[in-house]
């Protein structure tokens, strides 16, 4: 028989335990030595990620389920979609594949944001010249009245190479000066992708080449509208702000007012004011010497600027209000007056804040600008409607790119130089 103690254990059994219970723990932590350093880390680079394994699939129905580019006999008929593998040579349809599918398997199992970045950089600068290469592989030669155009697969293995490069600076949380750098590599990538001309058989190229001068004319006219009605409500919307923070009173009523308009719809804005605009032109000689008319660039830049008055003045009220009062205090007992306090205080301080106001106009009023062609206003929205009108895709592509790239690049822009404001505020 076995000796029992008071507590009633089996000591061979309660041995055998112990035993088997200080092995394991050996055993525990000789594997934890081993893997602890090296493994650990891999197994959290390579662990499956969740945007990674959306962006996979974005690749897999882009390769094998969408057409890569759409082929037509001429600009406006419908066309004939070709897939990945009819759109290159073998060798170049393989691989583009291998490619894709190496920044797909990268997506979804690999943690690690510059491997990510790099994988999305690979299949950015594969995908860009393919497509034009693809363009004068498919066109017979000697045809220039073809047209040839990115097709659903082509967006869709953008989109997600532009997703993941996206989600990888994201994760590396780069500062501003770092975010202008990387906005500054894609704008020169893509600058020398156009001048190269691997692109020129497209048909967004084409659409360019025989619309040259009116593009340059109607950018130029875009971004008077944009920027300068962003500046107009600047120059109104501060004081406004100021006098709203200096004033609760008439703050209500500015923000309540401004609120109303902003509430109109853009195109109902662009109607309304024709009538007086109209008006004012055909009874004020000077009004129509400044070109001012019920149609045309006045109606769009007059309601560009209403809509940009209530961000402006809305984030200068914000602002102000967020300076803390022993600031101020502080300010006042070193002998500084009300206009020193503004300049040298406040407005510092609620710089960041303003900005944020900046910046939501700027985007805004590049994407309203487009409606203005609707009135005769001009900029790009000028070729998306004509393309709409004679159902020319690659027309809309023409005005639509652009303005999205514009508004993309200002919101970066911006971004920075509010991070770089709160890094210099007192």
């Amino acid at each position: 028989m076995t000796r029992q103690d008071d507590g009633g254990l089996d000591e061979p059994y309660f041995r055998n335990s112990y035993g088997a219970i200080r092995a394991g723990n050996f055993v525990t932590t000789i594997s934890s030595r081993t893997t602890a350093p090296g493994m650990s880390s891999l197994r959290s680079s390579l662990s499956p990620d969740r945007l990674g394994s959306v962006i996979a699939v974005l690749i897999g129905v882009a390769l094998f389920a969408s057409p890569f580019v759409i082929y037509r006999a001429n600009r406006i008929v419908a066309g004939v979609g070709r897939m990945l593998t009819d759109a290159l040579p073998t060798p170049g349809a393989v691989g583009m594949m291998v490619v894709a599918l190496a920044v797909a398997l990268c997506a979804a199992l690999v943690r690690a944001p510059l491997i990510r970045l790099a994988a999305a950089s690979i299949g950015l600068c594969a995908i860009f010249p393919a497509v034009g290469y693809s363009a004068g592989f498919v066109t017979p030669p000697g045809n220039t009245f073809a047209r040839v155009s990115p097709a659903l697969g082509f967006w869709l293995l953008a989109l997600a190479f532009a997703l993941l490069a996206a989600d990888a600076l994201t994760r590396m949380r780069l500062g501003p000066w770092a975010r202008l750098a990387a906005l500054a590599v894609a704008a020169g990538a893509t600058a020398l992708l156009l001048v190269s001309g691997a692109w020129d058989n497209l048909s967004l190229l084409k659409e360019y080449a025989s619309r040259a001068d009116t593009f340059w004319r109607e950018a130029r006219e875009h971004l008077w509208l944009a920027f300068g009605s962003m500046i107009a409500a600047c120059l109104l919307g501060l004081p406004l702000g100021i006098l709203g923070h200096r004033v609760p009173r008439l703050r209500n009523a500015i923000l309540q007012v401004l609120n109303i308009v902003q509430t109109i719809p853009s195109i109902a804005l662009f109607g309304i004011l024709i009538a007086p605009l109209g008006y004012l032109a055909a009874h004020v000689s000077l009004a129509a010497a400044l070109g001012i008319r019920g149609i045309g660039a006045a109606p769009a830049f007059i309601a560009l600027f209403l809509y940009s008055l209530l961000p402006v003045v809305a984030n200068t009220v914000t602002g102000l209000k967020q300076v803390p009062a022993a600031v101020t205090d502080a300010a006042r007992g070193m002998g500084l007056s009300a206009r020193q306090r503004l300049w040298q205080v406040e407005l510092p301080l609620a710089l960041p804040v303003i900005l944020a106001g900046i910046r939501i106009v700027l985007v805004q009023n590049l994407g309203l600008a487009t409606v203005a062609a609707l009135i005769g206003g001009g900029g790009f929205g000028t070729f998306v409607f004509q393309g709409i009108g004679q159902t020319a895709i690659d027309l809309v592509l023409l005005g639509a790119i652009p303005t999205v790239a514009l508004s993309f690049a200002a919101a970066i822009i911006l971004d920075a130089l509010i991070d770089l404001t709160r890094r210099g505020s007192p």
